[in-house]
């Protein structure tokens, strides 16, 4: 089944609007790790509104969504690039207990210390260039409010959202009024009325309705006295972007003495990817190699005391 994201307009309000589909690449995407559901619904929730957003950037590069938490939930990330290529994880305090009935203020703001943060990473930066981060503090009781609010506040811009997940599917509506830009008419008696009158349809759309019925349904149901605009639906995919090197990498951050003792303990390091599951094994030689690689890449002394 192919995922998809349907863009419309609404035909001389000024609105926007976007649907959003992920079947495949949520299951996917879960097919490594068993979250608690009430982990599971936040996190499907963050995913489809990753879709929703990066669908609406005209930028070459990743947008990755990120919350900090301080609750058993002690981070949950989605990463979303211009492709609509999508991953998602959440790690747990290692004494989570989560009841299925627990809200996002239980998981990730038990304290009042949870943070918000959207990336935006260019694909090629310039010298010197640094990725965009916003931080803001988690403003709002779920994933669809707290991220309306940030759109607000960073943007300008009136956005909506409506977010559902299970275990099979997380879905989403995404309403944006369109900013006043010169030499651009809306031919609409009021276009504070019509956004008023878009928010109120969304508004009828209930959680159920949106996990049991497929986006094209949604769609008939919400707008059909509408004239909207329909453009080619597009199809996110689950993609992660894991490879030997970038974990080979990440190794060499740690420095050669915390590889030595690690591999004196356990005999080789194994690592799993948080995203897809996937292994990676790096034996003494492995290792050894990392370290030769850098060094004689910037012309110190090879790394060849390391104890194996």
């Amino acid at each position: 089944m192919t995922d998809t994201l349907q863009k419309f307009m609404f035909e001389h309000a000024g609105v926007r609007g976007e649907l959003v589909e992920l079947e495949t690449a949520w299951q996917q995407m879960q097919s490594h790790r068993t979250y608690p559901k009430a982990v599971q619904i936040v996190l499907g929730e963050l995913m489809a509104a990753s879709a929703l957003l990066s669908a609406n950037l005209k930028f070459d590069g990743t947008m990755i969504m990120q919350i900090h938490g301080d609750g058993p939930v002690k981070l949950m990330v989605v990463e979303c690039d211009d492709q609509l290529r999508l991953r998602a994880t959440a790690k747990l305090a290692d004494d989570a207990v989560i009841e299925d009935h627990e809200t996002l203020r239980d998981l990730v703001h038990a304290h009042g210390q949870g943070r918000f943060v959207i990336t935006l990473d260019p694909n090629d930066k310039l010298p010197g260039q640094q990725a965009y981060q916003g931080i803001v503090p988690l403003d709002g009781d779920n994933i669809a409010t707290i991220i309306e609010n940030y759109m607000l506040r960073s943007e300008q811009l009136d956005t909506k959202l409506w977010l559902a997940a299970d275990n099979q599917v997380a879905r989403g509506l995404l309403l944006q009024k369109l900013p006043h830009t010169g030499g651009i008419e809306v031919k609409t008696e009021n276009p504070e009325e019509a956004w008023n009158h878009a928010v109120m349809l969304g508004d009828t759309l209930k959680r159920g309705e949106m996990l049991e019925h497929n986006i094209s349904t949604l769609m008939h149901r919400l707008f059909w006295e509408q004239t909207l605009r329909v453009f080619d639906p597009l199809h996110p995919v689950f993609h992660c972007s894991c490879t030997r090197e970038k974990v080979g990498d990440m190794l060499k951050m740690l420095g050669s003495t915390e590889i030595e003792n690690t591999l004196a303990e356990l005999g080789e390091i194994d690592i799993n990817c948080d995203f897809c599951g996937k292994h990676y094994a790096f034996d003494p030689v492995d290792c050894a190699q990392l370290f030769v690689t850098s060094t004689l890449a910037d012309g110190t002394q090879p790394a060849s005391n390391m104890k194996h």
